[in-house]
Formats: structure tokens, sequence, C-alpha cells
């Protein structure tokens, strides 16, 4: 990908939240970004900006307000009075940047109580993050069709209802914030998935170590927005160690632990630790709980494998759902013995079409000594557009195969 595209990648989330904010449309700010990016494709390649965001902004503003004027709008266009005495909050979020950052305002926007909840978060991560419909559809095991009719409800629901484009009063957190932590958490599954963090997503993981440090602070006394901000920076922490020398991917439990990173460890740790005082526990926590079991590794301690699936019994009765029960049965692949591990991977009712599936398919048959079954699954997650890392290891595993 050419540099001057990654900008553009890069600036969309930060872009798009100013505008929706400052426009009160999430569709024209769409489209304004669209418009800009096509123009930046044109003057770009000839003289690139020194600062491509603001460049993007300033152009995606400049064609929101023609679009209003073109349509006859402009009487009902209202510019936004003199700014108030900025909250708590906004403290925070704000940097010195030509642009304002308005990402979690409108992720408290996307989260409305108005919306459907089972289209708060994908709207979020449409409009702040980028994602295509056929990502979403993927990452919320649905199809295209029903992704586009569940985004453009909410859409039009939020035009509607007049939902206001601010961080709610802080009594409002509560019917809000269960879908803000669903949005970030699945942002961050996206980065996660791409060991080598070069495909649309990659943006992601800094993101949320981002936005979740903020809420930790704006929301100290709840417990699962502190697992969540653990439960990333215990998966983070393990990134300088995901890629071997030739680019594939590398397991946890294969995993260099002197690369792991110390200090980001021990910030989830002392996070998970506040959350655990709350005496609150929820999912999040417990995710948490099996990222930091993973890390033991680094005490010179074998994985233990017996407590990760204790915790994930814990976790289906919290969350059940295919993604916990796939995870759970590699985990009792590991602890009990393969056979076990198949027989929850099949009460699990997985799609066949899920890559995780079938990459915990092959690993328990290959445990199992079924190795023509466990080549077909290799061969079915190849086929299924893995990540580039992802797609080395997977297919050094079907060449040790066969």
């Amino acid at each position: 990908m050419p540099r001057w595209a990654e900008a553009i990648s890069a600036a969309r989330p930060k872009v798009v939240a100013a505008l929706a904010a400052r426009l009160r449309d999430l569709d024209l700010a769409e489209d304004a970004f669209a418009d800009a990016t096509a123009a930046a494709l044109t003057a770009w390649p000839l003289q690139p900006p020194r600062d491509p965001a603001a460049w993007l902004w300033r152009a995606a503003f400049r064609r929101a307000i023609d679009a209003r004027r073109r349509a006859a709008t402009r009487e009902r266009a209202v510019f936004d009075p003199a700014e108030p005495a900025p909250t708590p909050e906004e403290v925070l979020m704000a940097a010195d940047e030509p642009i304002p950052d308005e990402r979690l305002r409108l992720i408290f926007v996307c989260c409305h109580p108005a919306i459907a909840l089972d289209a708060r978060a994908a709207l979020t991560l449409k409009v702040v993050c980028g994602l295509s419909t056929e990502r979403l559809a993927r990452a919320f095991l649905t199809t295209e069709s029903a992704m586009l009719q569940r985004i453009t409800r909410a859409k039009r629901k939020i035009r509607e209802a007049g939902v206001p484009f601010e961080v709610p009063a802080r009594e409002a957190w509560p019917e809000r914030l269960e879908a803000v932590l669903a949005t970030l958490e699945i942002a961050y599954a996206q980065a996660y998935e791409d060991a080598a963090l070069v495909g649309d997503a990659a943006g992601f993981a800094r993101e949320v170590l981002r936005l979740s440090a903020i809420l930790a602070e704006l929301a100290s006394d709840e417990p699962e927005v502190l697992g969540l901000a653990a439960l990333v920076r215990f998966a983070e922490a393990r990134r300088p160690a995901r890629l071997d020398d030739a680019g594939a991917m590398v397991p946890p439990d294969q995993q260099d632990v002197a690369l792991w990173r110390r200090d980001i460890i021990e910030e989830g740790a002392r996070l998970l630790d506040r959350a655990a005082n709350l005496r609150r526990t929820g999912p999040r926590q417990v995710m948490a709980t099996i990222h930091a079991a993973h890390l033991s590794r680094a005490e010179g301690r074998p994985t233990p494998w017996r407590d990760i699936a204790a915790l994930y019994d814990v976790l289906l009765q919290m969350r059940p759902g295919v993604v916990t029960a796939v995870n759970r049965a590699v985990a009792v692949g590991e602890a009990i013995g393969a056979d076990a591990g198949l027989q929850a991977l099949m009460e699990a009712e997985a799609p066949p079409d899920w890559l995780p599936y079938q990459a915990a398919r092959a690993g328990l048959c290959a445990k199992a000594g079924r190795t023509a079954e466990a080549a077909a699954a290799l061969k079915a997650a190849l086929a299924l557009d893995p990540a580039p890392a992802e797609r080395l290891f997977l297919k050094r595993r079907l060449a040790a195969l066969q």
C-alpha cells in the first residue's frame, strides 16, 4: 500500500468522527470523507501534504458544506455556537492537533439507547472505525445484506430521534457503557487477529489502548471498563513476540517470553487488581484473567491449561456463544486431551466458514492423530482469506502434516 494511501486510512477515524460531530449527520460525514479521499488520490501523488489528516479534514468539510448548498438545505444548517467550558472528559480527550479528536464522543452517540442493541457496536465500527460491511458481517457472524440493513436502520434512528452529538452526562453512562465496551472489544479483536498489523484494522490496536485508558480514568469505578483495559494490555504486551523471523504468526504458548513487554503487563495487572477490588465480576475481567494465565510463562511456569479451561467454563456461563465455546474447546483439548477438545468443539456448533473454527479443528485433529481431517481443516481455513502472518503459519502446519 502506498504511503499516502496508508495516511488516508490512518486519518479516517479521526476525520470522520470530527465531521460527524460538527455536521450532526453520519451519512454526510462519510460521503464528505469519501469525496475528500477521491480528491487526495489525484492531488497527493503530485504534491503530498505535510499533514494528511488536516488536508482531508479541510477538504471534506468544504465538500460537506457545498453538498448542503447544492441540496438547497443551507437554511437548515445549524452552525455550532461558541464552545462552552470543557468538561473533564473533553480535557482528557483533547490534544494539540488541528482536528478535534471526537472519536469517544461519536462512540457514545452511536451507542445511544434509542438504537437497537444489536446495531450499536456495528454502527460504531462502521462509522468511527471504517470497517467494511463485509468485514463487519464476518465479525458478527451474519450476512452482508443483514448487516447493511442493521446499519441503515441505526443511522435513520439517530436522525429521526434527534440524538445529540455529545458525550452524555455521567448519570446516563450506564445505559450506553456496555455497547461502548463491546465496540472497543470487537475493534481490538479485528486488530488482534492480524499478528503482523498489515490489514485495514491495524490501527485499532493502538487506538483501543488509548481509548480504554481514557475510559479507565473516566469510569474508574466500573470493573468491566478496567477489565477491558487490562485485557487489551495483556494481549498487546505479547505483540513483539507474535511473529517469527519469516513473518509467520507464533502461538502464545510458543512465543519467546523475553520479547514480552513487562511494563504493559504490569499496567494491565494493576488495572485488573483495581477491577477485582470492586467485587463485581464480569466477562471482560474473566477474559483478562485468561490472558493473564497465558502470561504465567513469563515467570518460568508452563501454561496452566486446566485453569484456563475452568475460566472458559465460567465465561461460557456469562457469555454463551460460539466464540467462547470454540476457545474453550481448544483449552479443553490442551488440558484434558484432543478427544475431549473435539467433543467440545462439536458441541460449540460453530459455522464451518468461520476461520477460527477451522483452525481450532485442525489443531485438535492433528493432536488426536487424525491427520487427514487436520489437513482438510487447514485447507478450509486457508480458503477463508486469513491475514498474511496467519496464512504463513497455517501453510507451515499443512506442509508439516503432508
